[in-house]
């Protein structure tokens, strides 16, 4: 390895919400702020991190939380990014028509320059997680996004299930891959499930960063959402894992916290050349993955 190996230093911003989108916006500056002082120059907020997560019903009403892209949001964002210097993920709830909205996250470079966005690409449809009510798919694809310091890919919280998002955001050369995050346990599953679901979550990312040979970085938030007994217990614990799965950093789970993690970038071709799978890929005969199921 080179002796002054190139470094990013990333930050995932971990927090609990309140019902006011005013108030969720400030505390994440704050903590971007917070984070850009302890050196961050990538920055990641949780998914949907300016309301509570309104997904676990389906309620028309939530609509109006959604907003324009460019909008007051992304502008504050942006801001932000030009007054640290620092690259900037931010997940929003894009209204992009009436009648048409989707699950969307923001990279702004770090003077400012929005690069581009991503459209959350799987949707789920699960009790407490009615996203699809809200959100359209994404029809942006899979890309990568060439900031002053890493070239970086997103992907957003369900997305962290399907290894083709993974696969395609790395071949077109993310080295980092963020993925915005709200998810947790229903209370009454806990108990039987919950070590399950967690390690599930886990290490299906890890496994992202292994294949690929990328950097993996998961905001989550934190905190009970819901009717007391009910709802959802977002489980935080947001981490970053290297191209070789090894976990390097990881957030606790009942509070906020900004995690500033060190990520050397000569690793992803370290672990690309002494575990080539990329190299080894038979593209020749993938074609079936295109396919629903083959019978």
């Amino acid at each position: 390895m080179p002796l002054s190996a190139p470094t990013v230093q990333v930050a995932l911003i971990q927090r609990a919400v309140s019902d006011s989108p005013a108030e969720n916006l400030e505390g994440t500056l704050e903590d971007i702020a917070t984070a850009a002082k302890q050196g961050a120059q990538i920055v990641c907020t949780q998914e949907l991190f300016r309301s509570l997560y309104f997904c676990q019903t389906e309620d028309h009403a939530q609509f109006d939380l959604a907003e324009p892209i460019p909008g007051p949001s992304t502008a504050a964002l942006a801001k932000a990014a030009k007054q640290h210097g620092i690259v900037i993920v931010g997940s929003l709830f894009e209204r992009r028509a009436p009648g048409l909205y989707h699950n969307t996250a923001v990279v702004l470079d770090a003077d400012g320059e929005l690069l581009g966005m991503y459209r959350k690409m799987h949707i789920p449809d699960d009790p407490l997680f009615y996203e699809k009510f809200y959100f359209t798919p994404g029809d942006l694809g899979f890309k990568a996004f060439q900031t002053k310091f890493a070239k970086i890919g997103v992907l957003i919280c369900w997305d962290q299930w399907y290894p083709e998002g993974a696969r395609l955001t790395a071949l077109a050369g993310a080295q980092i891959l963020f993925y915005p995050t709200a998810i947790g346990w229903h209370p009454a599953e806990k108990a039987e499930y919950g070590v399950a679901q967690h390690n599930s979550w886990e290490t299906i990312q890890r496994s992202h960063a292994i294949a690929n040979g990328v950097f993996v970085a998961a905001p989550n938030r934190c905190g009970h959402e819901g009717e007391s007994g009910d709802g959802i217990e977002f489980w935080g614990q947001s981490f970053v894992s290297d191209p070789a799965g090894r976990i390097l950093a990881k957030a606790g789970s009942d509070a906020g916290e900004i995690l500033v993690v060190d990520c050397d970038l000569t690793l992803v071709d370290v672990q690309r050349t002494h575990w080539p799978f990329l190299r080894d890929r038979r593209i020749d005969a993938y074609g079936g993955i295109t396919s629903r199921y083959l019978d």
